[in-house]
């Protein structure tokens, strides 16, 4: 019975969701948050590499029947079947989302697609477009999330960074106090160099 409970209580809980956070100069910094789990042993970094040529060769051979069994008259069932093959091969497993930081150009965010076939989705917001960046709290359902929030001049909505995941307090706090750092140290900088010249004139 405590089996059952664990089971049920790992299928409710929401997946662990990581961020990642790179910066490959220091005016552009990147915050990435996956529910990818993240392989630790030497087997389950081998199994996640070797899993992608697996699945491709699949979805290869799935091609292949598919075309064989085209000029039969069971292809009408046989379709089905292979199109679901197909969906699975090409399935992402994980959602991923990010926001990148461009220090005096703008904000952009990225949704990954769920199939690997497709392009993400993804927005460019300019700075001279932003009014303010902040953490925000919202009702789903009968719990509090949290949400990470854009606000951009003459749009009636905000626009939600993360919006599928909605990640952690936690998380959305860490990437808030760099966005913002990276997105603005740049006015306050220029800022500053305007009050000297004028202390100095």
């Amino acid at each position: 019975m405590a089996t059952i409970i664990t089971i049920l209580q790992r299928l409710a809980s929401p997946p662990k969701q990581t961020l990642r956070t790179l910066q490959p100069t220091p005016s552009t910094v990147s915050y990435t948050v996956s529910t990818r789990p993240v392989p630790k042993t030497l087997p389950a970094i081998l199994g996640f590499y070797i899993g992608i040529p697996v699945r491709i060769l699949i979805g290869i051979g799935t091609l292949e029947q598919l075309v064989k069994v085209a000029d039969m008259s069971q292809w009408r069932y046989l379709a089905p079947g292979a199109l679901l093959v197909l969906y699975l091969v090409f399935h992402r497993g994980y959602t991923e989302e990010s926001l990148t930081v461009l220090r005096g150009l703008g904000l952009q965010t990225s949704t990954a697609s769920s199939l690997y076939l497709r392009t993400p989705t993804t927005r460019f917001i300019p700075t001279t477009s932003i009014q303010d960046i902040f953490i925000h709290e919202a009702f789903r359902g009968f719990e509090v999330r949290f949400y990470l929030a854009i606000v951009v001049k003459s749009e009636e909505e905000v626009v939600v960074v993360f919006p599928r995941l909605l990640p952690r307090r936690d998380i959305l706090e860490e990437v808030w106090r760099g966005a913002r750092a990276c997105l603005y140290e740049g006015m306050a900088v220029k800022k500053r160099e305007k009050e000297k010249e004028g202390v100095e004139s």
